[in-house]
């Protein structure tokens, strides 16, 4: 399933986090609650859905893998099955993984990988904060 001199040119433009995804009628994304960080009023929390969207350019076959670590990065809370996908001759391709039911137990930087035929291709972080502690923290810096 994979094509070795092309891995070399696959390229990976973006990843977007959001809520949801859908696909409209013209084959357009349509993405739902884009975040870039996650603030919930208290930890742990558990999101219902997460969506991970990657933009990928090249050419050949490819497996797509998505994990979520935990910010020290021993554990993984979401992994993704292995998913066949193919970019065409100077096409792209676009890799929706959706997650249900993930548990974040603790804030801090988690990590979002993108794998590329079992091998890790690229991370992003993905910030967890509890809104609560934020605002008490920003409050002890103003008075100090």
């Amino acid at each position: 399933m994979t094509n070795e001199p092309a891995q070399t040119n696959l390229r990976l433009h973006y990843t977007i986090m959001c809520e949801d995804v859908r696909v409209e009628i013209n084959h357009k994304l349509s993405l739902m609650g884009i975040f870039y960080a996650i603030q919930v009023p208290q930890l742990p929390v558990t999101l219902l859905k997460i969506v991970i969207l990657n933009h990928w350019s090249g050419e050949g076959q490819f497996l797509s893998e998505v994990r979520i670590l935990t910010p020290d990065r021993t554990q993984p809370i979401a992994v993704s099955a292995p998913s066949p996908f193919q970019v065409p001759t100077n096409g792209y391709a676009d890799n929706v993984t959706i997650f249900a039911n993930v548990s974040f137990p603790t804030a801090g930087n988690y990590v979002v990988q993108s794998l590329i035929n079992s091998n890790v291709f690229a991370e992003q972080p993905l910030p967890v904060t509890d809104a609560h502690q934020t605002e008490s923290a920003m409050t002890t810096e103003t008075i100090q």
